[in-house]
């Protein structure tokens, strides 16, 4: 696979995260992913949530709003508590080409896509922030070659203890990850893969927490 993932794009409104002072959240973060309500309550984990907007219709919102002529089919759409992230596919390139041509025709398409699109993505991330709360990700790809443009690289802060660090530096010393942060993202993608099922129903489950305390009494 050939990816062409970039650093944050000055130009669109999706560049980089807004943080405030201690406590306090931007546009770009607040509540957990798209279940999100008005009411802060305390997680395990150490997060609030805080007055960020839920996003349970971006899908539809973003499926609706996107001018028809973009993307070859649905775009995929994937939601946080700090960003929106939306793909889609363009159309394919000439296929008597050889595997290099047709990797740099891609690469070339995918970026004249982001060049041409450029003002109407401001717009709609603009009016998707306004909606949403979060900054908003965009990427396209042509088969097996894909372009994220802009997205967010949010600092998690944990405690390790010396055998889960150890996890970490082996990753590191056998060239699977540059370094700890490196190896944690990739063990978290690796867990990712593995539990998608599971982690589905729990967030489900989490949804439904959220129902119920939004609709229980203010105290």
């Amino acid at each position: 696979m050939s990816a062409h993932n970039e650093g944050h794009d000055p130009d669109d409104p999706a560049d980089g995260p807004t943080r405030g002072p201690r406590g306090r959240r931007g546009p770009g973060g607040g509540g957990r992913g798209h279940r999100g309500g008005g009411r802060g309550f305390g997680r395990p984990g150490g997060w609030q949530q805080a007055d960020l907007p839920p996003a349970d219709d971006a899908v539809a919102w973003f499926t609706g709003r996107l001018p028809s002529d973009w993307f070859t089919g649905a775009p995929d759409i994937s939601v946080d508590r700090e960003e929106i992230i939306v793909t889609g596919e363009l159309a394919p390139v000439a296929a008597d080409l050889a595997e290099d041509e047709s990797r740099a025709a891609a690469a070339g398409r995918i970026s004249r896509f982001r060049e041409d699109t450029r003002s109407e993505r401001i717009r709609i991330a603009e009016e998707a922030q306004g909606r949403y709360g979060r900054k908003v990700a965009w990427g396209a790809g042509i088969g097996d070659t894909r372009a994220l443009f802009t997205h967010l690289s949010v600092p998690v802060m944990t405690r390790l203890r010396q055998p889960e660090r150890q996890v970490l530096d082996t990753l590191v010393d056998a060239g699977v990850a540059r370094s700890r942060s490196e190896a944690l993202a990739w063990a978290v993608n690796l867990v990712g893969q593995h539990t998608d099922e599971w982690l589905v129903s729990l967030r489900q489950a989490m949804a439904e927490v959220d129902k119920l305390r939004g609709e229980g009494p203010n105290l």
